[in-house]
């Protein structure tokens, strides 16, 4: 099962899109509520290796369920 950014926790640092082994995490165009560039993982192209969660450093951010609904 893919991974979820959440849009509103992501702060744009873009460790996880450099360390994806299979280059599936986009940055979005427009920013988050918090104002900050955010990311999101396409579902498609995830192939649930969890490199994404393990560098991320805000916590929270990344989660281990395809969750949609979270990352817009």
């Amino acid at each position: 099962m893919p991974h979820t950014i959440i849009t509103e926790k992501c702060e744009g640092i873009a460790i996880c899109k450099n360390a994806c082994p299979v280059d599936c995490i986009e940055q979005a165009s427009g920013k988050n509520k918090k104002g900050t560039n955010y990311f999101y993982i396409d579902f498609k192209r995830c192939i649930d290796c969890g490199v994404c969660l393990e560098v991320c450093p805000i916590k929270g951010a990344v989660i281990p369920d395809e969750r949609p609904d979270l990352q817009k």
